[in-house]
């Protein structure tokens, strides 16, 4: 299986990224990336691209893969609204045109987030750009699907590239246990969104294609 991954470098990309090395199933992971990071793997190829509105110069690379794992983000927070809608919602649709170009049976799995807002009315603006984009996926010529996962535990030294959410993370990590306990519904790991994208193959396109974190927790097991 060929997988295209966005996204790497980030705390939720470094899991996946870590998932796919270690399935046999995976013989060759595709990362687009901006710069390099810094490690290699035998079943590892990464390309360098700058101008993540356009990829259709990547067409031949990004052709012919089984799944492409989309987990390019920002949070919305010291952003400007053209900004995070260019990256959240811009960004994403061009790469997912190019890699499902031509190939229907391609898995797309885009990270959303709790709280997207799929009526596109609602009155948080990162919630309507959040779903605007999930519905954007889900009505192409494709098997789509969102991952909305809570609270995401960072597991195997996966860090954020955020500052102020390694420092959340950091500050809150006590807290991981005791919310697990009570809200485990909410609750998943870098490793288990991980496999659940990679269990996302065989879905075949099967319904629900909104996975919240149960969802993922129930096909990472």
């Amino acid at each position: 299986m060929k997988v295209i991954l966005f996204g790497a470098s980030g705390m939720v990309g470094q899991g996946v990224l870590r998932a796919c090395l270690e399935d046999p199933g995976v013989t060759e992971v595709l990362a687009v990336v901006r710069r390099p990071l810094g490690r290699t793997a035998p079943k590892l190829r990464e390309i360098l691209h700058s101008d993540f509105t356009d990829l259709t110069p990547l067409a031949d690379d990004l052709a012919g893969a089984d799944a492409c794992f989309y987990c390019l983000g920002v949070s919305a927070a010291g952003r400007s609204a053209a900004s995070y809608e260019t990256i959240t919602y811009t960004y994403t649709l061009a790469a997912a045109h190019v890699v499902a170009a031509g190939n229907p049976d391609l898995t797309f799995v885009y990270v959303s987030g709790e709280g997207t807002d799929s009526t596109e009315r609602g009155r948080s603006a990162w919630a309507r750009v959040k779903g605007r984009t999930e519905n954007a996926l889900l009505a192409m010529d494709m098997l789509a699907y969102a991952f909305r996962p809570g609270w995401i535990q960072p597991l195997h030294g996966e860090t954020s590239s955020t500052r102020w959410y390694r420092v959340m993370y950091r500050l809150t990590s006590w807290l991981y246990p005791v919310v697990r306990r009570v809200v485990p519904r909410y609750v998943t790991s870098t490793e288990q969104v991980g496999r659940a994208m990679l269990a996302t193959t065989r879905l075949h396109g099967a319904e629900p294609r909104v996975l919240r974190t149960a969802d993922i927790n129930r096909l990472a097991a």
